[in-house]
């Protein structure tokens, strides 16, 4: 690979030093390297990305990464992640490692994971994809809501409950997991279904096949109430639903293309990520 464009987090490296130190090496070994231009709100303005692009290295956490490849929108780019963050289960390079993960994609072909994501469609126009995960959470004061949940038109379950979690592969180390979901292997092509504080005894989550068509309904309230529910794709882009309310979900025609330059597996990497958590 030959040309580069970093995309930073301005709030984790706010003067672009390290964003800086990365451009110069790469082009003190001879490549091109790009920095991305962010609006205000930190997105990468739309149009400025240069067409002869090979690779993205994304300086933040696993949020910065997420975000760029939502910001990339239809246009498909290998992305590596450099971590300034915490964590960092998507972000595959330490920083103090930057130079040899560099020199690895200036002379071999890097390993490219290819990671489903979901998208979900409302009110009739809106279609919106999802890296980690889409979330149906509760609005207002403390009670619990129901949604019906449908798997190809067939009435799956109805949960009573402060939300409900529909995750990627790559979203159940997110919030999936803090709502007591199951770990999936990122690379795997499944949707979970979790609930959020379920007001029942059984509240397992449901693993389907990433074939399947989800549809979540917001019910009416007791005495009929109508409910606003907050829908949230991976905790960026949000707007407000109301009873009657459809969300179809569904596998995504997108894919994040995230490098692999560590050949550690992802049950050592987690392990050493949660260790004492």
């Amino acid at each position: 690979m030959d040309v580069f464009y970093i995309i930073t987090n301005k709030l984790k490296d706010k003067d672009y030093v390290v964003t800086n130190e990365i451009k110069d090496y790469i082009e003190s070994r001879g490549r091109r390297c790009y920095i991305s231009e962010k609006d205000e709100e930190g997105h990468i303005i739309p149009g400025t990305i240069p067409e002869d692009i090979e690779c993205g290295l994304v300086l933040g956490g696993d949020g910065t990464l997420i975000r760029a490849v939502r910001d990339l929108g239809d246009r498909t780019l290998p992305l590596l992640g450099i971590n300034l963050g915490t964590l960092g289960f998507l972000t595959d390079v330490e920083l103090k490692d930057f130079r040899e993960a560099v020199e690895h994609l200036f002379s071999s072909r890097p390993e490219i994971e290819s990671r489903m994501m979901l998208e979900g469609a409302f009110h009739k126009c809106c279609r919106v994809n999802a890296v980690n995960d889409i979330v149906f959470a509760r609005e207002g004061k403390v009670r619990i809501v129901s949604f019906n949940i449908f798997v190809n038109g067939t009435l799956l379950n109805t949960y009573h409950a402060d939300g409900v979690i529909v995750s990627t592969p790559t979203g159940s180390t997110g919030y999936n997991l803090s709502a007591g979901g199951p770990v999936v292997e990122p690379t795997a092509e499944l949707i979970v279904i979790t609930p959020i504080c379920c007001h029942a005894l059984n509240t397992s989550s449901v693993i389907l096949s990433a074939d399947d068509i989800i549809d979540v309904e917001i019910c009416e309230g007791r005495y009929g109430r109508q409910e606003q529910v907050s829908l949230c794709f991976d905790g960026a882009e949000q707007t407000t639903l109301i009873t009657g309310d459809r969300v179809r979900i569904r596998k995504s025609d997108r894919t994040a293309q995230l490098i692999k330059i560590r050949q550690e597996s992802f049950i050592k990497t987690m392990s050493e990520k949660m260790k004492g958590n």
